[in-house]
């Protein structure tokens, strides 16, 4: 078995990210600033924003976690908006209210859009980026791939779907409405799945040789499983992400490289 491992790929990324950083606040004059908007206490979202936050420290990226009340989401997004110091802006999800989620990521200045969650996002969404940068560090050719995405969600299947189409490649999007879903798995040279279903995948799925990302995590007796079934991680011929440092490191990666390209933008804008 081949583990494609996110945080050998990372150590690399933040170096050149810490460099890049150091030359926008030196030559440029410009300080990088995310701003996260979160209307929920749930500890691993709170888990997931100190992330965050770290990183940002690390490289020298301003960070500043807001909590507004439910009522005064909106208003916040626009006045973030409006503030020339932010430079990206991200509301993380899920929020108290889901109800309000498609309005606020579409509220959100698609200059300042760093998750690429918004329908004029300019920048891609940081999860699909990460994946790509994985199957790339590990050399992983896409090119007449069969190429299998299960779930369809705003985060991962529907934005990464759409990326590799838009580079030619063959790309069939599966979701709880596909029939026979595990039989036309079985076709699969490279598989995403994110669709938060332990257990999911099970090894009859999986043809030989086949590259696996498995892009979901969620808790099951207390113990963080993802969708391919426990069975098929102990098989050797599969190329696969493990269950901790596959695609998450790279996630907070791509998130501020869409940071520092959106300051940079900005410090182009502000010479003309």
């Amino acid at each position: 078995m081949k583990i494609l491992l996110g945080t050998e790929l990372a150590g690399y990324i933040k170096e050149r990210q810490a460099k890049q950083v150091r030359t926008l606040r030196q030559a440029e004059l410009v300080i990088p600033k995310l701003v996260i908007i979160r209307t929920t206490d749930n500890p691993v979202i709170a888990s997931y924003v100190r992330m965050k936050v770290a990183y940002g420290e690390d490289i020298l990226v301003d960070v500043d976690v807001r909590t507004p009340a439910e009522a005064d989401l909106f208003a916040e997004i626009e006045k973030t908006n409006e503030d020339a110091s932010v430079h990206g802006m991200i509301i993380q999800l899920p929020l108290a209210n889901k109800e309000q989620t498609d309005t606020a990521v579409n509220l959100v200045d698609p200059k300042k859009d760093v998750d690429g969650l918004g329908k004029t996002a300019t920048l891609t969404p940081a999860t699909p980026m990460a994946i790509d940068w994985l199957l790339a560090g590990y050399n992983v050719d896409l090119t007449d791939k069969k190429i299998k995405i299960i779930g369809n969600g705003r985060l991962v299947g529907e934005p990464l779907s759409k990326l590799w189409r838009s580079a030619g490649y063959d790309v069939e999007v599966f979701d709880e409405h596909t029939e026979n879903m595990l039989e036309k798995l079985t076709k699969g040279e490279v598989i995403v799945s994110a669709a938060g279903v332990p257990g999911l995948i099970p090894s009859s799925a999986l043809q030989r040789g086949a590259v696996v990302v498995d892009a979901a995590t969620a808790s099951e007796h207390g113990k963080i499983v993802g969708d391919v079934s426990e069975e098929a991680r102990q098989r050797d011929d599969l190329t696969i992400t493990p269950l901790k440092g596959g695609v998450g490191p790279l996630t907070v990666c791509a998130l501020f490289d869409n940071v520092i390209r959106a300051a940079r933008a900005a410090a182009e804008q502000a010479k003309d």
